[in-house]
């Protein structure tokens, strides 16, 4: 998703966002779709607390584990008025590493595929689903300078992951917005 896009896209949501006073908003779809972009975009907007899946997921195989220690870690604790903390993981290290914890804030966005699945969904005031033809978003996950060519060899087992997932949680159907980042 281009930045201006993303901008103009967390513009509109924020005013929607904040007439209906949302705490916690996530924003799915499948990889290469512009979460991370909108994400951004709409924290900034929101003056937001932002946390991100890739945090979360133990591996290439983990998404159903990142998105149990999502709710264990961050979403609970916040329900209970509590500060959440998690352990980072570390992709080059192939392990959990650091501890995080998220800055005090009246919102937070989570970006990332398990950000909205149906554990979550009891703690969630909005679910964002954004997505885009194949193509564009193979070459945008691919394209990034930051990680696109370590992701390469692992796309095509993230994608089946994403699928099933997407389909068990229906998490599509579930949205309150359907953005088409293409």
């Amino acid at each position: 998703m281009p930045d201006d896009l993303s901008a103009d896209a967390a513009r509109v949501l924020a005013v929607r966002l904040r007439a209906e006073r949302a705490r916690v908003v996530a924003i799915e779809g499948p990889s290469g779709s512009g979460k991370t972009t909108l994400g951004r975009a709409l924290a900034a907007e929101l003056d937001a607390g932002l946390v991100h899946m890739e945090d979360f997921y133990p591996g290439w195989e983990g998404l159903r584990a990142g998105a149990e220690r999502l709710v264990e870690w961050v979403l609970r604790p916040l329900a209970a008025g509590e500060s959440p903390r998690w352990r980072c993981y570390d992709w080059t290290l192939g392990s959990y590493a650091g501890w995080r914890a998220l800055p005090p804030s009246e919102v937070v966005v989570v970006e990332g595929a398990g950000a909205g699945s149906l554990a979550a969904g009891p703690y969630l005031s909005a679910l964002i689903w954004l997505d885009a033809p194949p193509p564009v978003r193979r070459r945008r996950a691919l394209g990034r300078p930051e990680d696109g060519e370590a992701y390469r060899p692992h796309w095509e087992r993230w994608a089946r992951q994403e699928a099933e997932y997407f389909t068990a949680d229906r998490v599509p159907e579930r949205a309150d917005v359907t953005l088409d980042t293409g």
